[in-house]
């Protein structure tokens, strides 16, 4: 990518300056607090897996110093350079301890009669495991007697096995603790769409780009995913009810369940004897995401800003320290209502302005462009759109409420892009004519209305050399200019594949562990949606799945090009039947051999091929930039 890149044109510069001043760079109060308590930082942050393939990298963030370079936003400098910071840090004198910088989320310590709890334990056990070491250095040689997972996302639980083992989880001497429904919901979002997230996933973190400049400088909430592996640990104690408490390890913990905020299944828990409140990634230093640019169910702004006031209103008039596993925590009790107030707002405002205006009949885009928050939000640093903001949350809202129409009859029944952009482009004149307009706009500044046409162009030329230049011009312009760490990612991710070639899919979604989670009915599902409907049309076959441990038999049937299931299977026999232990069903329905998996097989074991042969597996590497 750098090879080719840009210098930032004029008007990104001016936005630049602009963004200097308007915003409070005096203020440091969020570099004091994030340098609070650090004990000390490791010699090196670069984490490898057994292989010796490098899985983490906080040091590629060392240009992160000084003043922002004219390719970066500003206030996304400030931002990055504050989540790049990594060491291991106290947050509540022999109780609370964070090690930040060895993923995108931190893995907070709690400290026991007889050992240490840790609380969401990063994406990868190999980054999980450098993070326990670390704080070991500085603390000692504590077991680790408790596990906390505060939400549903793989940043939360995926280096499970980096601090604790499956033995000293059954053997009752590391309780894991979660909000109930957690692997459902885990399960459920990284299995139906989880190849299409993994695909934007890499657009949205950078994972490809360079990391420096003029590439990839973090993603707001944290700097980028590890790259090692993802685990899980079934929790052995859900929590079902705020108000719930629980004892680990002589800690007094108290529970406040909060679903469908950040995520479908999310909790806070507050340390009464000490005043220390967990508030999970409700109440971070960024705007969050209502709908990540990944891809997910959209959040429920209006039930977030309720119970970050429930939150108040159990915990608020107590707490002294709150502490995240994302950035970094807010001390005093006065600083932490008056932070936790402005959160609230946030969703709040955004949620009730969207809805006071698409009452008027504005549409989800005319919403993102009128509302401007208020000045106590616009220049609150933890309020800014470092992650979400404020033009795509609207959209999300917009579309909780409303779903993809806009009730005009023009936009009911569109052409696919691909379409669209011939036409369009027929209609401008041609690409030559497009292309020479368009780089007037581009040098006048006019980049969204750039990317708009010349996007048109490439998707009617998709191997015209001129017009991907320009669009990957235009891209890396808008991607110097992003307040937004992921929109910075986007952009740039988009230019270096006009300029390079699709780069795939880096990230994963498929984990074992999570596999292993997925319930009998998630696994028909989970084949259900690859089905090639059209050509499974004129097949109809059965298959029973016999679960002798779960004393149950399920009964799936293939019909119009449909796979059904039901744990009714009534009357007569299935064309083939299949008796395996619950936990090896995944296994035993992709094996080349079901009995490779434990499984019996009765009946027509073709019948098995023949479903297998209409799976249509998703593409790692679609196309995003080109048609």
């Amino acid at each position: 990518m750098t090879e080719l890149s840009k210098d930032p044109i004029d008007p990104i510069l001016a936005q630049h300056r602009d963004v200097l001043a308007s915003l409070p760079f005096d203020d440091v109060a969020d570099f004091d607090d994030a340098r609070r308590g650090l004990l000390g930082s490791a010699a090196s942050a670069v984490v490898r897996d057994a292989d010796g393939r490098v899985v983490w990298d906080n040091d590629s963030y060392a240009f992160l110093e000084g003043d922002a370079p004219p390719t970066v936003n500003p206030s996304l400098w400030r931002q990055s350079t504050l989540t790049a910071m990594q060491g291991v840090y106290e947050v509540v004198p022999d109780l609370v301890y964070q090690v930040r910088g060895f993923d995108a989320s931190n893995l907070t310590f709690i400290e026991g009669d007889t050992g240490v709890i840790a609380v969401d334990p990063l994406v990868s056990a190999e980054t999980a495991a450098a993070a326990l070491a670390l704080y070991r250095e500085h603390r000692g040689e504590r077991p680790v007697t408790g596990v906390i997972y505060t939400h549903c996302h793989a940043d939360h639980y995926g280096g499970v096995r980096g601090v604790t083992t499956q033995e000293d989880v059954d053997a009752g001497r590391c309780p894991v603790i979660a909000p109930e429904g957690l692997v459902r919901h885990l399960a459920s979002e990284w299995v139906y769409a989880g190849g299409a997230m993994a695909r934007r996933i890499a657009y949205m973190y950078g994972t490809v780009l360079d990391r420096g400049p003029r590439g990839q400088v973090g993603v707001g909430l944290g700097q980028t995913n590890s790259t090692g592996s993802i685990t899980l640990i079934t929790p052995t104690v859900d929590v079902t009810a705020t108000g719930q408490e629980h004892t680990v390890d002589g800690v007094r913990m108290v529970f406040q369940l909060a679903p469908g905020t950040e995520a479908p299944a999310e909790m806070h828990f507050y340390l009464p004897e000490h005043r220390a409140l967990c508030v999970a990634e409700n109440a971070t230093h960024t705007q969050h995401n209502l709908l990540t640019l990944r891809g997910a169910e959209v959040r429920d702004a209006h039930a977030w800003a309720h119970y970050l006031q429930e939150m108040i209103d159990l915990f608020g008039g107590d707490a002294e320290v709150i502490f995240s596993p994302h950035h970094w925590p807010t001390w005093g009790n006065e600083r932490i209502v008056e932070f936790l107030s402005l959160q609230r707002d946030l969703y709040a405002y955004l949620h009730d302005q969207t809805l006071r205006l698409l009452n008027k009949g504005y549409v989800g885009s005319e919403i993102a462009e009128m509302i401007t928050l208020p000045p106590a939000l616009e220049n609150a640093w933890h309020a800014r759109g470092y992650y979400g903001s404020v033009s795509h949350n609207v959209k999300a809202i917009y579309q909780r409420y409303m779903g993809w129409y806009d009730g005009n009859p023009a936009h009911l029944w569109q052409h696919t892009p691909e379409n669209q952009a011939t036409r369009y482009v027929e209609y401008m004149g041609g690409v030559p004519a497009v292309l020479e307009r368009a780089r007037r706009s581009f040098e006048e500044g006019d980049l969204r209305w750039v990317a708009e046409v010349v996007g048109h162009c490439v998707f009617a030329e998709p191997d015209n050399a001129e017009a991907k230049a320009l669009l990957a011009d235009t891209f890396e312009q808008l991607g110097y200019g992003a307040e937004n760490g992921t929109w910075r990612n986007v952009y740039l991710a988009g230019a270096h594949e006009l300029r390079h070639g699709n780069f795939g899919t880096p990230v994963s979604s498929r984990s074992a562990d999570t596999f292993a989670q997925l319930t009998p009915p998630q696994v028909f599902d989970a084949i259900a949606v690859q089905i090639d409907g059209p050509g499974a049309w004129d097949d109809s076959l059965t298959i029973d799945v016999a679960l002798p441990d779960d004393g149950v038999t399920y009964r799936l049937s293939l019909n119009n090009g449909v796979l059904t299931h039901t744990a009714s299977p009534g009357a007569g026999a299935a064309d083939l039947t299949i008796t395996v232990p619950a936990s090896r069903l995944f296994a035993a329905l992709t094996a080349a051999d079901p009995a490779d998996a434990g499984a019996r097989v009765e009946g027509d074991v073709g019948v098995l091929a023949r479903l297998r042969g209409y799976i249509d597996a998703p593409d790692p590497d679609f196309e995003i930039v080109l048609p």
